[in-house]
């Protein structure tokens, strides 16, 4: 076997429509030549019958925020922030990225300096140019529509990086994932030691800023990813007047509906539902809002991310499979990788299937929790 050559052996393979117990799978120059069943044509990796699934994708995550934020008030080095952080997606079994850079400035407690995305995006393209990335790293801009400097950084973003994948985000007092205030209060207090009055006061200005910005800034964006050839995503929608206008503006992606209403409109839709996979692991949404499960189980749950833990997204898939009858493993695998892949417009990989790309993933089941031991990407092992 050669570095873009391997063959795996004595594997459960989880293809499109089944498992293959005593499988193996053959990948040559980057790609899956073959798949089997019974004895591998030449030796290869024997993986002592674990699962081998597609690489992960994943759309969403902005988990590189805890790597470059690691403590209140510290700021840690681009580049090695961003290497821990491909590290990390890389041991959670994921081979394609969507790294979620956050424009618009304004979040009094959730302060962003105004190079950060700059320092950021500048050490991924650093990190992708020396080849030091392990994962296949594409750009997904998450775009707060009611700040005052979105579609000002979002412009220099686009004339300077490439995007793929744009979100029109509102986290507004009042709105979609924030409509009960208090919760807002919880979540954005908890960051800080701002009392009551100052909390009341950035409610009001935040109120303002939405009222003047969030809906030219929204049909500005919407443009911009269209002139980008991005795929559009619409975030936190909540009622069905949310789902007609992300229906309007040509919206392909759901992120985290936070009423059942809203998830199934966007389904019936043909808009593709994503839930957390944190939330399909603990049961429930931290925030308080629908379960991911109560989703899958009405059969309106197209894709999972991994929000914010990395290591969620395998584990959530497979406890799918385990918790909602009627989903079978390769079905709840596929909100995982075939269905990703197809949302973001990605044919050549997201299944164990010859002609797609060499990105797999050993998995070891260990009680309920899906070890994740080795990962190749294009044939080359990552981890």
């Amino acid at each position: 076997m050669t570095a873009d050559n391997l063959v795996l052996e004595n594997a459960s393979l989880i293809l499109p429509d089944r498992v293959v117990t005593g499988g193996w799978i053959a990948i040559a120059d980057g790609v899956i030549a073959e798949i089997g069943e019974g004895r591998a044509p030449e030796r290869g990796v024997d993986v002592g019958g674990d699962y081998v699934t597609p690489g992960l994708i994943e759309l969403h995550t902005d988990h590189v925020e805890s790597h470059f934020h690691p403590r209140p008030h510290v700021r840690w080095h681009p580049m090695s922030a961003v290497m821990a952080y491909d590290a990390q997606i890389a041991a959670a079994g994921i081979t394609t990225v969507f790294d979620s850079l956050r424009v618009g400035s304004d979040f009094d407690f959730y302060p962003i300096d105004s190079d950060e995305l700059w320092l950021l995006a500048a050490a991924f393209a650093e990190a992708r140019d020396t080849g030091c990335l392990r994962a296949d790293h594409r750009t997904h801009l998450r775009c707060e529509v009611s700040s005052s400097d979105v579609l000002e950084q979002a412009e220099a973003f686009v004339a300077r990086h490439p995007v793929h994948f744009m979100s029109l985000m509102d986290h507004t007092p009042g709105q979609r994932q924030f409509r009960d205030i208090s919760v807002w209060k919880l979540f954005y207090m908890g960051r800080t030691d701002a009392s009551d009055e100052e909390a009341s006061q950035l409610i009001a200005r935040r109120l303002e800023l939405h009222e003047r910005h969030s809906e030219p800034h929204r049909k500005a964006l919407v443009e911009m990813a269209r002139r980008q050839g991005a795929v559009l995503a619409s975030h936190d929608d909540a009622t069905g007047e949310h789902v007609a206008r992300a229906v309007a503006d040509g919206v392909t992606v759901a992120e985290f509906p936070t009423t059942v209403e809203a998830a199934y409109q966007s389904h019936k839709a043909g808009i593709q539902v994503m839930m957390g996979g944190p939330n399909v692991v603990r049961g429930g949404s931290h925030a308080g809002n629908i379960a991911a499960e109560t989703l899958a189980r009405e059969g309106i749950l197209d894709l999972l991310s991994s929000d914010y833990v990395p290591a969620s997204l395998m584990m959530a898939a497979f406890d799918l499979a385990r918790r909602v009858p009627s989903i079978a493993l390769p079905q709840a695998i596929a909100t995982v990788t075939a269905n990703p892949a197809r949302a973001a417009g990605l044919d050549d990989r997201g299944a164990l299937e010859v002609g797609r790309r060499g990105d797999v993933v050993r998995v070891r089941v260990v009680g309920d929790v899906p070890v994740v031991r080795e990962v190749w990407r294009g044939g080359r092992r990552v981890t």
